[in-house]
């Protein structure tokens, strides 16, 4: 009895095992079946389960993992071949003087003289990038600029402007923010760190770029006399700053020095990279003034003296200004191109209101067009702007304030309700900027 239950036992046994195996093979045999009707990546070999997705072609299909690795290959070996687009230069291909001026003037209305030290210098840089490199030839040197203007005369605005045409990497660095090394704030090697971004982290391509380096004026010394305590965001960053105006070999932390210590420093040579500088320098008109004053001393001199225009010192700025302003002797040296921007009148501000291609009207037209609604200006509500921008001091950036202050309210309510045109008229104007100043008295 017991022999014939272990028999029964080993049948029921083998009959599972081989029950077991039969159903395996055959679900192998179906995952075969099924692998076979799977599309597959014809680089890596994965099917479409084991992938984000397939981008299907004509007689095969690639993975969004293999795509994304074949265009870090291409853009690597284009690096390596030198089809950036500094390397595409050609001399006959660059925009003259002339061109660069004419693009310039349709953004920015006025400061001529400010356009043409510009635009000579990016031509004469581009000119640098393309020259031969013969032992016996004479090498051309890079002049860097210094550009001098009230706030709101479009220092800043010039430079994003002419970014926009540039076939080389350009970036725009705040200079208010760097201090000595060791102290709170950002290092002098963090300008190019930007620029290395703006290149995509190609060296070669990053050497032959353009920084503007704004608010220079705000690292000027802070007092003649010297001092126990050490200027940190002063003199000291001008001293840091002559290197790479000058040309050396600097090395570049790629993700800012101070918060990634153990990353590895990429070498930059800052020989061929033009830098412009821009600053307000407010206060520097006395000093030109004690200047022009101290050159007179008689009657006699008076007479021979050329009358000087009181309302415009900044066109007379010399190099000597902005050493009694705070520069160093040796910064000013490499900054050889001093150019000045001139304080906007109102015809000036009238015309930055309404002509270039973004102008600040063009702006809020374009927001309305948006929401299916025509705004229109009485031309006295222009006047009226101009006048208000002139009584705050604030130069073209009181425009948008101003225009903010009285638009606010409408931008609030119109696109809520079924309006299809609205008329901003001179009443309307100076009741919404007396209903924001009364607004701040109470709130004061």
């Amino acid at each position: 009895m017991t022999r014939c239950f272990l028999a029964s036992r080993r049948y029921n046994f083998f009959v599972e095992i081989f029950a077991f195996d039969i159903n395996k093979c055959i679900s192998k045999l179906e995952d075969k079946k099924t692998s076979k009707n799977k599309r597959r990546c014809s680089f890596c070999g994965r099917s479409e389960d084991e992938v984000g997705f397939l981008i299907t072609g004509v007689n095969g299909c690639i993975c969004d993992t293999c795509s994304e690795q074949a265009y870090e290959i291409v853009q690597e070996a284009l690096h390596q071949h030198g089809n950036s687009s500094a390397g595409n230069l050609n001399l006959k291909e660059l925009p003259k003087p002339k061109d660069i001026k004419e693009f310039l003037d349709q953004y920015v209305i006025g400061q001529d003289d400010a356009k043409r030290y510009l635009s000579v210098a990016v031509y004469n840089h581009y000119k640098r990038l393309l020259q031969p490199k013969d032992e016996n030839d004479v090498e051309i040197e890079k002049s860097n600029i210094i550009m001098v203007g009230s706030t709101g005369t479009g220092k800043t605005l010039l430079a994003r402007t002419i970014a926009k045409m540039l076939h080389v990497p350009f970036t725009i660095v705040d200079a208010t923010v760097l201090t000595e090394a060791g102290y709170v704030g950002e290092d002098i090697e963090s300008i190019l760190t930007r620029l290395l971004q703006v290149a995509d982290y190609n060296v070669e391509e990053a050497e032959r770029g353009i920084v503007f380096i704004d608010e220079i004026d705000k690292i000027a010394r802070k007092g003649d006399n010297p001092s126990i305590t050490r200027d940190v965001s002063g003199e000291g960053v001008q001293q840091g700053l002559l290197k790479l105006l000058e040309g050396s070999v600097v090395n570049v932390p790629p993700q800012g020095g101070r918060k990634h210590p153990e990353q590895k420093l990429i070498p930059v040579n800052t020989k061929n990279i033009l830098f412009i500088c821009g600053g307000a320098f407010d206060g520097i008109e006395r000093k030109i003034a004690q200047r022009l004053n101290a050159n007179v001393v008689g009657y006699s001199a008076v007479k021979e003296t050329v009358k000087i225009d009181r309302g415009n010192l900044m066109q007379y700025i010399a190099p000597q200004d902005l050493k009694s302003f705070g520069l160093i002797p040796e910064i000013i040296g490499r900054l050889p191109v001093l150019t000045y921007l001139n304080p906007l009148d109102r015809t000036a501000l009238r015309n930055i209101l309404t002509e270039p291609k973004n102008s600040i009207i063009k702006q809020y037209v374009k927001l309305f067009e948006m929401d299916d609604v025509t705004l229109e200006f009485e031309p006295e509500v222009f006047d009226y702007i101009v006048d208000k921008a002139i009584e705050y001091k604030l130069g073209a950036r009181g425009l948008r304030s101003i225009v903010e202050t009285i638009m606010n309210d409408t931008m609030f309510e119109i696109p809520s309700q079924n309006v299809h045109k609205f008329v901003v008229t001179l009443d309307y104007a100076k009741e919404q900027m007396n209903k924001a100043n009364l607004s701040r008295l109470q709130m004061a």
